[in-house]
């Protein structure tokens, strides 16, 4: 598996990025597709550079061959868990909200929770049984797919699901209503009322019915996610352009955002401080948007 994970970075950047430098820019200039994911997400081609791992040491090392020019750094804007605190937000679940406006680790808060035990005591192995069932929740993961990711027993799993939604009860609501919703309308909406098509959620096939639910659930989460980043997108450029800097943002990476800056003190905190702005004030939700930012002088310096 280590083997094939790396034959696939070698073939899909190691060996292919190179080939695709602009001979007269000296840059490699991805295309970004608004209309191939179905959530809404900016997709990028020729090549995909939202695909590179971020995880793993060999991705890191890829992602650092993307340097800044001399005199500027790359700045990186992220928002945090940006997917669940829309979930927070359509749900208004109080449980799962109160993490976000406090500023506590969701994660750990879930895991204090659903494994009765006070936050000090959450162990790294709780904490990430957590983050796998609060991410899943939004995919529609069943007991069986926790147990296999897990590794742990398909009665555990449904336990840890079942303790999930006895936390977080207005997250079992919203799921509920959602679904009901979509068998109604044949639709579903993110918060910017873009509209997606459900087909088959009304389908006698339990399969074809199952992945429809799954989709309708999805959407309105991760497709408002992708409404949030596309209005900061524009909403940073404008401000850049109004104030006449000389910022320019250069990638979309899903929840993150890269731009180019003169290294200067001054012109990085001026344009930290905007960015920071405009992004956590893109839309206006129950809970706060929050987003961290780096910078340095190549791409695999961050996170």
């Amino acid at each position: 598996m280590e083997h094939r994970g790396l034959k696939k970075l070698l073939s899909t950047y190691v060996d292919t990025l190179p080939e695709l430098i602009n001979k007269k820019t000296g840059k490699i200039h991805s295309s970004y597709n608004q209309t191939v994911a179905a959530t809404g997400r900016l997709s990028s081609s020729n090549p995909n550079l939202q695909n590179i791992p971020v995880r793993s040491e060999a991705g890191r090392r890829i992602r650092g061959a993307f340097t800044a020019p001399e005199g500027k750094v790359l700045i990186s804007a992220d928002y945090a868990q940006i997917e669940l605190v829309v979930l927070a937000h359509l749900s208004h679940d109080k449980n799962m909200s109160q993490s976000f406006i406090e500023g506590t680790d969701v994660h750990k808060a879930t895991a204090s929770m659903i494994f009765n035990v006070p936050a000090d005591q959450v162990t790294p192995e709780m904490r990430r049984t957590a983050k796998t069932i609060n991410f899943g929740v939004i995919y529609g993961m069943s007991a069986f797919r926790l147990a296999q990711d897990l590794g742990i027993s398909r009665t555990q799993a449904q336990t840890f699901i079942d303790n999930y939604f006895k936390l977080y009860k207005d997250v079992d609501n919203f799921i509920t209503e959602t679904i009901s919703s979509a068998e109604k309308t044949g639709f579903v909406k993110t918060i910017l009322n873009r509209k997606r098509p459900i087909m088959n959620i009304n389908s006698r096939n339990k399969i074809e019915k199952s992945a429809a639910e799954r989709i309708a659930v999805n959407t309105p989460v991760q497709g408002s996610a992708a409404d949030i980043v596309k209005m900061a997108m524009l909403n940073v450029t404008s401000a850049l352009e109004e104030s006449e800097s000389p910022v320019k943002l250069l990638l979309q990476v899903h929840d993150e955002l890269i731009f180019e800056c003169p290294d200067n003190p001054e012109q990085i905190e001026k344009a930290i401080s905007l960015i920071k702005d405009k992004m956590e004030h893109a839309v206006k939700l129950d809970v706060p948007l929050r987003v961290s930012i780096e910078y340095g002088k190549n791409w695999g310096e961050f996170h």
